[in-house]
């Protein structure tokens, strides 16, 4: 890979204008200027295109309407054309536009190489709209968006949706077309929608609760090591229960914050770890994980929708923050919903 520092390729601190043969700057402009009409000269595209409306709809002022030009400059590229070649390509009759034989040799190959250029462009166009990448957190990724994404590719088969887990919030210089981000505030530069924040409580595996006789009270936790760091962190949940955060034993595992990796030491008999009730309801449901204590607190953080303020009128993206935003109130509502059932009984 090359890299190229401040001073450039030449050490000169970009003073480019005092490279030998560059004396003056202007002269570069100007050479570029006569490359591209020597060029232009060379293959007179924009002529041919003018050729092409005019040999189709058979008629100048159709012609000009067609490509937004007027009867005289769909007459001069005509002539420009016809001067490249040396020869007529229509007979100007009254009433009547007829290709000469240059011309009806000329306009199959002219009216297929614009029918590829369209269809290349087209479908240039088509890949990009029709690919959705999107980056999130790993854990969102694996236990909510991933399990949920067949429903919207329902919704919108013609959408190829591209999920990459990534650890950091850095949209302005991925591929991305949305990032799902987390922060206490909307990201710099880009549009961002709130979807939610998580809730936190102490979650271990069954079968590490039984082994020092059950956790009936928060003060059993101390039993047991943590996966998570609660040097920093939590002290609200432990200020509520009465738990002197200094006499947790942490064990020697370190996820860098990474909740599914926590999740998964829990899991396997590890430790305590916090994690949130949303994001691993599976995994309560079914018993491979236990929370002993309803009691949940925050960490003052937003999982954002994210993405680049020229991207706001793409349709994949007005299709996937719709339904994300729809999808996730209606599972935190039913959550909320089963939570008060749960209670009630």
């Amino acid at each position: 890979m090359l890299h190229i520092d401040r001073k450039g390729l030449f050490g000169c601190n970009h003073q480019w204008s005092r490279l030998p043969g560059n004396s003056n700057s202007n002269t570069v402009g100007r050479d570029q200027e006569n490359l591209s009409m020597k060029l232009s000269r060379r293959f007179p595209l924009n002529a041919l295109r003018v050729f092409e409306a005019v040999a189709r709809l058979e008629n100048f002022t159709r012609a000009a309407e067609e490509l937004g030009m007027t009867q005289t400059a769909v007459t001069y590229q005509i002539k420009l054309l016809e001067d490249f070649l040396g020869d007529t390509v229509f007979l100007r009759r009254p009433r009547a536009l007829k290709l000469t034989e240059t011309g009806e040799k000329l306009l199959p190959k002219v009216a297929e190489a614009f029918t590829l250029l369209t269809e290349a462009v087209q479908s240039t166009r088509n890949g990009i709209e029709e690919t959705l990448e999107i980056h999130s957190p790993p854990t969102f990724a694996a236990q909510w968006l991933s399990p949920h994404l067949h429903i919207f590719k329902a919704l919108h088969p013609q959408i190829e949706v591209r999920l990459l887990r990534q650890l950091d919030n850095d949209h302005h210089h991925s591929s991305a077309d949305i990032t799902i981000c987390i922060s206490a505030r909307p990201s710099d530069g880009l549009i961002s929608h709130p979807l939610f924040r998580l809730n936190y409580a102490p979650m271990l595996s069954p079968q590490l609760a039984e082994s020092v006789g059950g956790i009936r009270q928060p003060s059993d936790l101390l039993k047991l090591p943590w996966i998570t760091d609660t040097r920093d962190w939590w002290h609200e949940w432990f200020e509520a229960t009465q738990i002197d955060s200094k006499q947790i034993r942490h064990t020697s595992l370190n996820a860098l914050g990474a909740l599914d990796l926590e999740a998964r030491a829990a899991m396997s008999g590890h430790g305590v770890a916090m994690l949130s009730p949303f994001l691993f309801r599976e995994d309560l449901a079914s018993g491979r994980l236990l929370q002993p204590f309803d009691l949940c607190v925050g960490d003052g953080k937003t999982y954002w929708l994210c993405y680049a303020p020229a991207r706001r009128n793409a349709a994949k993206i007005t299709a996937f923050a719709t339904w994300l935003q729809t999808a996730l109130a209606h599972d935190l509502a039913a959550m909320g919903a089963n939570r008060s059932e749960a209670a009630a009984q």
